[in-house]
C-alpha cells in the first residue's frame, strides 16, 4: 500500500463530507420553504445546485486519481468505490432539492389548492433519512443505515397518499390543475430523497461488511 493511500482517503472523506453538508443543507432549506411558503428560500436552493455540480465532479475526479494512481484493495478499494456511488447519489439530491425549490417558487405565486395535503410528515421523515444515511457512511454504522431502509417503506406509503389526495383534488378542481401537479411532483421528488438516501445506506453495508443488500430492497 501506497505511504500516501491513507492521507489520500482521509482528504477524499472530508471532500465528500463538506459535498453532504451543502446537500443536507439544501434539503433542509427546501423542506422549510414548502412548509413556509418562502419563495426567498426556495431561490436559495435552486441557486446552491450549481456548487453542489462542481463539489460532486472533484470528489469524481479524486475516486478516479486514487483509483488510478494508488490501486487500492479490500476495504480501501471499497471505500473509494463506495464514494463514488454515494457522491453521485448526493448529486442527484441536489438536483430534487432544486426541482421541489422551482415549484415551491411558483406555489408562492398561485393561491393555495383547496386540497387537504399535509407533506410534514414525509418532508421530515426524507429530511432525516439524507442526515442519517451520511451519519451511518462517516460512523462506518451498519445498524443506522439498515434503519433507514426500514424507513423506505414509511416515505412509499405517505407519497401514495399524497397522491391519492392530489388524484381526487384534480378531479374536483380542475381549475387548479396546475398547482396540484406541482404538489404531485413535490410529493414525487420527496419520496425520491428517500430513495437516494436508502442506496447511501445501502454502499454503507457494502462497505463495512462488504454485503451487497440493493437487490434484496424494493426502493423505487
Amino acid at each position: 500500500m501506497s505511504a500516501a493511500l491513507p492521507r489520500l482517503l482521509h482528504e477524499l472523506k472530508q471532500q465528500l463530507l463538506f459535498l453532504s453538508s451543502t446537500v443536507e443543507e439544501s434539503v433542509a432549506k427546501v423542506v422549510s420553504a414548502l412548509a413556509q411558503r418562502d419563495a426567498r428560500l426556495a431561490a436559495e436552493v435552486v441557486a446552491a445546485d450549481t456548487e453542489i455540480d462542481n463539489l460532486e465532479i472533484a470528489v469524481e475526479a479524486e475516486c478516479l486519481t486514487i483509483l488510478a494512481l494508488q490501486q487500492p484493495v479490500a476495504s480501501d478499494l471499497r471505500f473509494v468505490v463506495a464514494t463514488l456511488k454515494i457522491n453521485n447519489d448526493l448529486e442527484r439530491m441536489g438536483d430534487l432539492a432544486k426541482k421541489i425549490g422551482k415549484n415551491v417558487i411558483y406555489l408562492c405565486g398561485v393561491p393555495q389548492p383547496d386540497v387537504r395535503c399535509d407533506f410534514r410528515e414525509i418532508a421530515d421523515i426524507s429530511r432525516s433519512m439524507v442526515k442519517r444515511s451520511m451519519d451511518a457512511f462517516v460512523n462506518g454504522d451498519v445498524e443506522l443505515a439498515r434503519g433507514v431502509l426500514e424507513d423506505d417503506d414509511r416515505v412509499d406509503n405517505l407519497k401514495d397518499a399524497l397522491y391519492a389526495e392530489l388524484r381526487s383534488g384534480m378531479r374536483q378542481h380542475p381549475d387548479q390543475l396546475e398547482a396540484l401537479l406541482k404538489l404531485h411532483s413535490v410529493a414525487r421528488n420527496l419520496e425520491r430523497l428517500g430513495d437516494m438516501a436508502t442506496h447511501i445506506a445501502e454502499e454503507v453495508i457494502y462497505m463495512v461488511e462488504n454485503n451487497i443488500v440493493r437487490h434484496s430492497n424494493s426502493n423505487g
